[in-house]
């Protein structure tokens, strides 16, 4: 049989029905990501193919990195070729891992190579997709007509004017490019001295003076409505975990002076300034009808040499294992005792807390949404055939699947588009298999419907709201 055949991980003929006729075809709303809007603005086109390929895919370092490569070839200053071969050696020893699967499929879906990568193939295929990249359709803008990405949502900081996302709105561009307002630097009090330049940074944008806490929220409301005016609908926060200290404005402010001033604060104070912010957050969102987004547990940088060397996302971070329940509670509530809870997708990133995450989305559904609050996809080191399947089943054993909001890229690179095909051929396959056990009704309109709105259909629905 051959590799990633038609039919791959499609194992009943109601899935490969459900896939060819329903979900092949579907629209793409990757509403999260962390694609560069500057290079969307600018229509970007690569050189060659380490630079779309191996350029900022930590996912890729770190493999590489196993395999025993030194980091010249990964991040260092290796040509191109080289790194690509570097890779080209690492891809055999990737068996299993998720990433056999999708580096294969890219290379179908966007160059038509069916020939598996290796160190005997490296050249070959490098010329090849070389001779795709300096074809005058192959650019940004084509990458996203071709894949049918009706929407994309950046992740911006507060900070930033936007005047990329301005460009992109008066392009050509069919595609729906929305900012996603993530302020996770309002909360790094940690070095004060980067504190206070980010504030400034934030002045400029926001044009006004911010020297006490009333400023700061007056200048973050101000950057929300330019991201609604912008189009944004979502906000989006990356936490170790939600505060669990209530704080009133009084102490928010007060912690707040004594950053400005220079000074450092302990943990129990920044959790305190954390939560005075989070829920003034989720007032803005819930007074817009925004979504937002918490992606809750990673440890991050924890090879402190090495992100030291070569900075954040750099492949250094890992599963954490953060109590969770009591953070998510406090904060839930806290926004649902003001009435000020907004639609919340809740990303996971330890699979011992999909039930934790799961069943925590029904205590807080209040009826004047379907799917107000959802459990988000596989995240991370969970978006691979295994993590999403436990997502899916948790999902589908405490709530609702037919209005679950579904797959996004979460990448930062504009190759990863077929790893919504690899969801849905999973997403397919579960329904289809369960449906032929006589576990789902023999109805393939209303199992087809099933398929189209969680690959699609709600996607569009709550972006449009």
């Amino acid at each position: 049989m051959n590799y990633l055949h038609d039919h791959f991980f499609l194992h009943s003929a109601t899935a490969q029905r459900l896939f060819h006729e329903v979900a092949k075809n579907a629209p793409i709303y990757d509403y999260h990501c962390h694609l560069s809007p500057q290079e969307i603005a600018s229509n970007h086109r690569w050189s060659n193919i380490s630079e779309l390929w191996l350029g900022g895919d930590h996912y890729k370092w770190r493999l590489m990195r196993a395999n025993g490569i030194a980091e010249k070839f990964i991040t260092g200053d290796a040509s191109p070729r080289e790194k690509f071969q570097a890779w080209a050696e690492t891809v055999p020893q990737t068996l299993r891992n998720p990433m056999h699967h999708w580096v294969h499929l890219e290379l179908r879906r966007y160059f038509g190579i069916e020939e598996l990568l290796s160190p005997a193939s490296a050249e070959s295929i490098w010329q090849r997709c070389n001779q795709w990249l300096a074809e005058s359709s192959f650019s940004v803008h084509g990458i996203l007509e071709q894949f049918d990405v009706r929407m994309v949502g950046t992740t911006d900081d507060p900070a930033d004017p936007l005047a990329d996302h301005r460009l992109i709105a008066q392009s050509s561009l069919t595609t729906k490019v929305l900012p996603t307002f993530r302020p996770d630097k309002a909360f790094a009090l940690d070095n004060p001295t980067a504190y206070r330049a980010w504030l400034k940074k934030l002045e400029n944008t926001a044009q006004c003076e911010i020297n006490s806490l009333p400023d700061l929220c007056a200048a973050l409301r101000q950057r929300h409505d330019d991201f609604h005016a912008a189009g944004a609908r979502m906000s989006d926060h990356g936490l170790d975990r939600c505060p669990a200290i209530h704080c009133d404005e009084a102490d928010a402010a007060a912690i707040f002076l004594r950053v400005f001033a220079g000074e450092r604060v302990n943990a129990e104070d920044k959790e305190k300034f954390i939560f005075f912010l989070m829920v003034f957050f989720g007032q803005l969102d819930a007074e817009k009808g925004w979504t937002k987004q918490l992606h809750l547990g990673p440890f991050r940088n924890v090879n402190s040499r090495m992100a030291s060397l070569l900075g954040p996302d750099s492949g250094f971070d890992t599963i954490g294992d953060t109590a969770q329940g009591a953070g998510l509670v406090c904060y839930l509530d806290a926004l649902a005792s003001r009435d000020s809870l907004p639609n919340i997708i809740l990303y996971n990133i330890n699979p011992r807390d999909n039930y934790l995450f799961s069943a925590m989305t029904g205590a807080f559904q209040d009826g004047t949404v379907a799917g107000k609050i959802q459990f988000g996809s596989g995240w991370w080191f969970l978006d691979q055939k295994d993590g999403m399947e436990l997502q899916l089943n948790a999902l589908c054993s405490t709530g609702l699947l037919s209005r679950f909001i579904g797959m996004l890229t979460d990448s930062r690179s504009f190759l990863s588009f077929p790893r919504h095909e690899y969801f849905r051929r999973i997403l397919c396959n579960m329904i289809g298999n369960e449906a032929e056990r006589g576990e789902l009704p023999d109805d393939f309109d209303t199992l087809a419907e099933l398929v189209s709105n969680v690959c699609s259909g709600n996607a569009q629905r709550i972006l449009s709201r």
